[in-house]
Parts: structure tokens; sequence; C-alpha cells
């Protein structure tokens, strides 16, 4: 079974649980918003990988003409499916989808996302590849990643265990510095970098780069 079938069944067994809990940090996730919202046009057509169940979308959908957001979870989609529907949002589309499997032609997309899915994937050049083919000439990908490699010692010691018994998606240990080598070695110069969290540290990297 391939790591992505694994962690997709993952996500539909949490994907209840997970839609039921709230965001941790308030403030930070709102600064992440409005960043991501100053890169966005009315024209614009973007594209979200790992949506979840399509809060973020949902939230930053006015800002643009048109939002597809994807997620390996079929149980996730049918929660944002849900959420669209009651708060009638008519511009987002959400599919079950991988970047290993878009279908969407080469330089659909005026923008990328994905927050808070990077450490999850374990290509993660291959995925980042398959960001880049699907922005227009110096499109921007926007993304907001847990650098566990940052995280305290003891958090990193768990993971295995909680792995191990089922309890854990696949989980990279990824640090910040590494992140934006593997971006940069995919083709993309970094425009903005930040860290939004409210606390005196704040592990989880937000980059915005544009496609060179």
């Amino acid at each position: 079974m391939a790591v992505t079938d694994r962690d997709s069944r993952f996500w539909d067994r949490v994907a209840r649980k997970y839609a039921a809990r709230t965001i941790a940090d308030l403030a930070g996730y709102e600064r992440t918003l409005e960043a991501t919202r100053r890169y966005l046009r009315p024209e614009h057509v973007v594209f979200e990988f790992g949506c979840g169940t399509g809060t973020t979308a949902l939230r930053l959908a006015p800002s643009a003409a048109r939002f597809m957001a994807t997620d390996l979870s079929g149980e996730m989609i049918v929660l944002a499916r849900e959420k669209a529907q009651a708060e009638a949002c008519r511009n987002v589309e959400f599919a079950v989808a991988s970047l290993e499997a878009a279908q969407w032609p080469d330089e659909s997309f005026d923008v990328a996302l994905g927050f808070n899915v990077l450490h999850l994937i374990k290509d993660r050049p291959a995925a980042i590849a398959g960001v880049r083919r699907l922005l227009k000439p110096g499109g921007v990908f926007i993304s907001k990643t847990p650098c566990i490699g940052e995280m305290n010692p003891l958090i990193r010691l768990a993971i295995p265990l909680l792995q191990a018994i089922g309890k854990a998606p696949y989980l990279d240990f990824v640090s910040g510095a590494q992140l934006e080598r593997v971006i940069a070695e995919a083709g993309f110069d970094i425009v903005e970098r930040a860290r939004h969290g409210s606390k005196r540290k704040d592990t989880r990297a937000f980059l915005v780069v544009r496609k060179a």
C-alpha cells in the first residue's frame, strides 16, 4: 500500500474528530489569512492541496474568482462540501486528489496554497515540483508548515510511538531552513518568510514564493 493510501485512510478515520477541533492559535491563523489575501486578486484561479475540511478555502474564496481545493481524504472532502453548501459558497470546488495524480493541465492556476501539509508528504521535492507544474509563469505558492525539526525533542520522540499504534500519520522532521532549500531547488524565488504565532516561539514557517 502506498504512503498516500495509508494516510488517506488515517485522515478518513479521524475526519469528524479533526473537524470538531478548535484552532489553537486563532490570532496567528488570522494573521496568516490576512497575509495570504494580499497575494490574491479577484481574477485569480487558486489551487489548494491538503485542504482538510475546507475552513481556510472558504475563508479565502471571496478574494478570488475560482478556488479548487483538494485533499487525499474523501471524508474530509465530504465535510468541506457540507460547509460550502451551508455557507452558499459557489466559487469553491472540493475534490479528492493528490499532487502526484493531479489531472489539471500545466499552468492552470495563478496561486497555489499548501497549509499544514508539507510536513506530511514523504516525497516533498516531487510534490513541490507538482505545484510548480500547475502554476502559471510568475505564479505564487503560499505555504505554512509545522517544522517538527524545530520542536521540543520530547515531541519528536513521541511521534514514532504514536505512528506505531496508528495515532499519527507520516510526519517528516523538517526544519524551516530545509523547507526553504527544497522549495528554492524546485525553481521558486522566496518573496516573503514569516512566523505568525502569538506565542514567543512559533515553529510554523509561513513562506510566499514565486515561480521563477
